[in-house]
């Protein structure tokens, strides 16, 4: 016989798991949950989406959107990803990139010096060698055995004039969102004028027609960072993460601190136990804020997933993250939601 006390706690218990699944049938509700469907990081996604959707909308596979449209970004001379990016400290542009398709192939490169496309390096990498991971010298060595072609090693005018800028302090002093257009208020803020810019990063999750997924991740790293330093955007399990089971995620904001609780693959494992995409991103958000303390308050760091049901969301640390979204008929930003208000 139940008494009275184990009645009670049932039937909390009994609303708790209520409530659980009202708000997950409105996070449903309010999710795209189609397929296929392309989601990036970003306002510059909205440019990369269309280059993938080309791919998918004609029935194409998930890996091959992701790696055409992030390409997008990382030929831009106009944002900071790719060669025409912010330097490191020596003045020279490094490239990070990795790819994952949905049978965990993946391939990855860091530390790349002057190849226009390190995404598609990550792939040859992916399907031509038994490694994950080629770095520095021999990544380059790699790239241009495969053909493709080495620039110079001129830095773009906005690049330049950052750096330049940069120099007369010295000073690394991340900007939290500043990868965000939205935020800047004009295609060259004066933040980057000052060189206070400091990174920008794109990473690219998608589900084909035939419901596989795929992801990308790309980027120039911290602008001004210490030579050699690499972040979580070419790591596979920090910065990019797929599990055709389940869903795929990306990372965005300040590398060290995905890397220290492999974020990507937590919000993947997150999602296996049942929790949305944007749920399983917040629950990854909130204990890097419990890692970090106060200083959570100075980093900026979104997921964003997309599970196997086509269903997207994402989450961050401070307001201002935004994700680019497309699918059939629908192409927009979407505001992500955030733990700290400011």
């Amino acid at each position: 016989m139940i008494n009275r006390r184990k009645f009670i706690a049932l039937s909390a218990l009994g609303s708790a798991a209520l409530i659980d699944k009202k708000m997950m049938a409105a996070e449903q509700t309010n999710s795209i949950g189609a397929k296929p469907v392309v989601i990036s990081t970003w306002d510059a996604g909205i440019e990369a989406n269309k280059a993938a959707w080309k791919i998918l909308g004609a029935g194409g596979r998930a890996l091959d959107a992701v790696e055409a449209g992030v390409m997008v970004t990382e030929a831009s001379q106009n944002c900071c990803v790719g060669l025409g990016a912010n330097p490191d400290r020596d003045g020279f542009v490094t490239l990070d990139a990795c790819i994952m398709d949905e049978f965990f192939n993946c391939g990855s490169v860091a530390f790349l010096e002057r190849i226009k496309h390190p995404i598609a390096v990550a792939r040859r990498v992916m399907e031509k060698t038994p490694h994950v991971m080629l770095v520095g010298e021999g990544a380059q060595r790699f790239a241009i055995a495969e053909g493709f072609p080495l620039e110079g090693q001129t830095l773009s005018p906005n690049a330049q004039k950052a750096y330049d800028e940069w120099l007369k302090k010295s000073e690394y002093k991340p900007v939290i969102n500043i990868e965000n257009k939205n935020n800047r208020g004009s295609s060259v803020p004066s933040q980057f004028e000052s060189g206070e810019f400091n990174h920008d990063t794109i990473g690219m999750v998608a589900m084909d027609a035939k419901g596989n997924l795929s992801g990308s991740c790309t980027t120039s790293g911290m602008g001004f960072k210490m030579r050699g330093r690499v972040g979580d955007s070419p790591i596979i399990g920090a910065g990019l993460f797929v599990d055709n089971e389940v869903g795929a995620c990306t990372a965005t904001g300040q590398g060290e601190d995905v890397i220290r609780i492999v974020g990507s693959h937590t919000v993947i494992e997150l999602m296996r136990q049942g929790l949305s995409p944007e749920a399983a991103c917040k629950k990854a958000v909130e204990r890097l804020v419990k890692i970090k303390g106060a200083k959570a308050k100075e980093i900026q760091v979104a997921f964003l997933a997309l599970n196997k049901k086509g269903v997207t969301g994402a989450f961050a640390i401070h307001k201002g993250f935004s994700y680019a979204l497309k699918t059939e008929g629908v192409e927009k930003l979407v505001t992500a939601k955030s733990l700290l208000a400011g």
